[in-house]
């Protein structure tokens, strides 16, 4: 029996690292082994920014990956919270009966679906302002070598 408790606390924290598909699916899951590259590729992204600063253009390529990764788990964690028990038990829990305890949302499903919104939106829209600060400054710059 897959728990969506477990499910939606595996998603929101080990999300990066594919933990819930491989909870969910098993270590066949196409997903569980991709996600940790971005993942990855995001720390690499941050390990240059404390190199070299943030002005450096690969890290601020590389730097949102980590950042739409982690909202993109939080939102996977929010869908799996708020799915009803029948749906859950249909999906995760083939045989079993719709009203089967491990589709049941319990108060700390509902806390990893509102830790999982907080802080997935605020990462979400830290990568974006980050991403078009960026790329607008390096527009700028080049605007200005132009000028020159």
């Amino acid at each position: 029996m897959k728990n969506k408790t477990v499910a939606a606390w595996l998603a929101f924290l080990g999300g990066p690292l594919g933990l819930h598909c491989f909870y969910l699916r098993g270590f066949s899951s196409l997903l569980g082994w991709l996600l940790p590259i971005p993942t990855a590729l995001g720390l690499y992204g941050l390990e240059r920014v404390r190199l070299y600063g943030s002005d450096d253009g690969l890290s601020w390529a590389l730097l949102p990956l980590l950042g739409f990764t982690i909202a993109g788990c939080a939102l996977t964690a929010i869908v799996y919270g708020l799915m009803t028990p029948e749906k859950w038990n249909a999906r995760y829990n083939a045989g079993r009966s719709g009203d089967a305890a491990a589709g049941n949302t319990s108060w700390l499903t509902i806390g990893a679906v509102v830790l999982a919104l907080f802080f997935g939106s605020t990462i979400l829209m830290a990568s974006i302002a980050f991403s078009f600060q960026r790329y607008f400054e390096h527009e700028i710059e080049a605007g200005r070598r132009m000028s020159q």
